[in-house]
């Protein structure tokens, strides 16, 4: 099959469409002004320790360096948030657990990687003799600002990309290719308005400003990225939040619009949407690999998910099950672990001079 760049587009859409995916658009590898920001963000070490978002030079925010010849880069978006869900519920429970919703299933960077190989061989079929390389958070690329470009939406305050048509709960990947497509019209509107939700409802405070995300203080940095302890005054301000954090999604008004997705891979397992701190704290090593097999939760570790956990359970209320879990991890061969879990029975009030090792099984 042999199709004219002019008329391909459509074609890609349909073909997008057909592989699960909800929007897709097509832009220069221009990325305008953001890679001054980034730049910026990295000078006043709002990245904390995300030393990988200062690697690679100007291949982050120049695509041609990253993949020289690039063209054009084709955005897709996937949207994940599966029905029914009740994200309230959990997070106002304080002795249930509450994961970010993007992680509940299987990780999606597979899926979505095969499926953008797939859209590539066809337009490939359709139009040889062009190169065609697929992304999905495998490579330095500012997705959110190849996006815009490609007319999908806008960066919202909370540094999120947002439509009006599903709101900010999805997934981006890119395709760059050396192929002249027709190009999208960029997203030039802002619609946040004069809204500040995002802002002001941050658990953290983890925004100094309209578009500025100071990581140190993000709950999705602490409870993934931070390889060592939570700081001690951030605690209390993340709740039963043990896995990423979605306050700034979830109180955004334009997610009132989030598309329910079909895909299977994307709902829960084992009941990871509305679990007790305590139960998944007496998980076995052995336990955790199995239950977040495929699953991005394993980023954390399962030294990582215990101390989040040890967190979250501080906060909770000082319940039987709560204490006891905690002190069931009290000679916890992990220094880290052995911190967080002592925090968290002083939160309770427990004397841990006087508090007698626990045995794990």
């Amino acid at each position: 099959m042999h199709q004219s760049l002019d008329t391909l587009p459509d074609i890609i859409r349909r073909w997008a469409q057909e592989l699960g995916f909800a929007d897709v658009g097509i832009s220069t590898p221009d990325t305008g002004d953001h890679g001054s920001h980034l730049k910026r963000w990295l000078a006043n070490g709002l990245h904390g320790e995300m030393s990988y978002m200062a690697d690679h030079g100007n291949k982050r925010f120049t695509p041609t360096e990253l993949v020289p010849g690039t063209q054009r880069v084709i955005s897709v978006r996937m949207d994940y948030l599966t029905t029914p869900d009740s994200p309230g519920d959990v997070l106002s429970n304080p002795e249930k657990a509450y994961i970010s919703r993007y992680t509940l299933g299987r990780d999606y960077h597979k899926l979505m990687r095969k499926r953008l190989a797939t859209l590539a061989k066809r337009i490939d079929d359709a139009v040889s003799g062009f190169d065609y390389r697929a992304f999905v958070d495998s490579a330095p690329v500012l997705e959110r600002a190849l996006a815009r470009q490609a007319g999908l939406g806008w960066q919202g305050k909370n540094t999120m990309l947002l439509t009006r048509k599903a709101g900010s709960f999805f997934f981006l990947g890119e395709i760059f290719t050396s192929a002249p497509l027709p190009l999208d019209t960029p997203y030039d509107k802002d619609h946040c308005g004069r809204c500040t939700s995002c802002l002001d409802l941050c658990p953290t405070q983890a925004f100094p400003a309209p578009h500025v995300l100071d990581a140190r203080r993000c709950i999705s940095y602490l409870t993934i990225e931070l390889k060592g302890a939570i700081p001690e005054e951030l605690r209390p301000l993340m709740g039963n939040r043990v896995f990423g954090c979605d306050d700034c999604q979830l109180v955004c008004p334009w997610n009132r619009f989030s598309k329910p997705s079909a895909e299977e891979d994307f709902k829960p397992r084992h009941h990871l949407d509305n679990t007790e701190l305590a139960q998944l704290f007496r998980w076995t090593e052995e336990e955790f690999l199995t239950r977040t097999e495929g699953s991005a939760i394993r980023r954390t570790g399962y030294e990582g998910w215990l101390r989040n956990l040890a967190v979250g359970l501080g906060n909770a209320p000082s319940t039987i099950p709560v204490i006891e879990a905690l002190k069931y991890r009290t000679n916890h061969p992990s220094p880290l672990v052995r911190e967080h879990v002592l925090w968290a029975l002083q939160q309770h009030g427990v004397d841990t001079d006087a508090t007698p090792p626990a045995t794990q099984s």
